[in-house]
């Protein structure tokens, strides 16, 4: 089925003095979770309450990317000085999960993927860049981010070279791992093999002038909705290949200044961030809920809401649905 696109009007917003939620995920219980810039996650209630579970034992931590797990706990990237991947429970206590591997440090942490396609819970960690600060990657020609891996069998690197490794997931049938890398300007995966051991890297999708993959989620029909930051574009891949473009709002002209700085290698924070002013405020991530899956959230760098909009097409149950 093909998607049609939305505008700006057909948007509903919920949630109120949201700070930062990049990360956003659905439960169906009808329960929304945000990462939240003050040092934890947001939950929203289906009652229009929420509240702030404020995390408990690290200073300066910024969530970035998470995961929910089985107790309702949940495994955060924390993209502040400390970095590395924490268990957050329920009660915003911390504990460490991924602090260091190869006896190197993990810097501020992007994004924390809890896989349980394989019948144990493994832990796949985006790390953007070994560049401090991160700015320095803000390359093309930069492709020093990698993956981590936690399982039963330890902590190790299970790919390396990659162009800002953004969000990844495994998908629905559990045989590829997925990633953005928002500087190479690509999906790319990985056939998972025995053990956890990853394939070689695969290109899914390559992308044009002001497209700057961060976040995404894969729908039922096969399809996979990538989220822009900059130009605040939505898009969904096809299962055939073809890119759409769902939504957009953005400047044309303060893409195209963007799009000069990256071909001449030379993007600051202020050009990720220039789609800031715009409603969608830096569109991160998307994620898909409601009784039927076909309610679409979008997370945002800068926002202060969740936007929503109703797709014909359903998302594909993610892992952490029933929790």
């Amino acid at each position: 089925m093909s998607v049609a696109a939305v505008g700006l009007s057909d948007l509903r917003f919920i949630g109120r003095d949201l700070a930062r939620p990049e990360c956003v995920l659905t439960t169906a219980g009808g329960e929304i979770f945000v990462s939240d810039r003050r040092g934890g996650i947001t939950r929203l209630h289906p009652d229009g309450g929420q509240e702030l579970i404020r995390a408990r034992g690290v200073a300066d931590f910024l969530p970035n990317g998470f995961s929910l797990l089985p107790d309702r706990s949940f495994a955060i990237a924390n993209l502040g000085p400390e970095g590395g991947a924490w268990r957050m429970m329920p009660d915003g206590v911390l504990i460490p999960e991924v602090l260091e591997v190869d006896g190197m440090r993990l810097p501020a942490t992007n994004f924390v993927n809890a896989d349980h396609s394989s019948g144990e819970l493994r832990l796949w960690v985006s790390v953007s860049t070994r560049h401090v600060p991160r700015e320095g990657a803000f390359r093309k020609d930069v492709a020093d981010g990698y993956l981590v891996l936690k399982d039963r069998n330890g902590v190790r690197i299970a790919a390396d070279g990659l162009g800002f490794t953004n969000e990844n997931k495994v998908d629905p049938s559990g045989r590829f791992l997925y990633v953005n890398e928002t500087m190479a300007r690509r999906l790319s995966r990985f056939a998972i093999g025995d053990g956890g051991a990853l394939g070689r890297r695969e290109t899914v999708a390559e992308f044009g002038a002001g497209t700057f993959p961060d976040g995404f989620e894969f729908d039922a029909e096969g399809g996979i909705w990538i989220a822009s930051v900059v130009s605040n574009r939505l898009l969904r891949i096809s299962p055939d290949g073809t890119e759409t473009v769902v939504l957009e709002d953005s400047d044309p002209e303060v893409v195209a200044a963007v799009e000069r700085k990256y071909q001449e290698s030379g993007l600051a924070r202020a050009d990720i961030d220039a789609g800031r002013e715009r409603t969608l405020a830096n569109l991160a991530s998307v994620a898909f809920g409601g009784p039927d899956l076909k309610t679409v959230h979008l997370g945002s760098l800068f926002g202060d809401r969740i936007a929503t909009f109703r797709s014909a097409i359903a998302g594909a149950e993610p892992a952490h649905w029933r929790y």
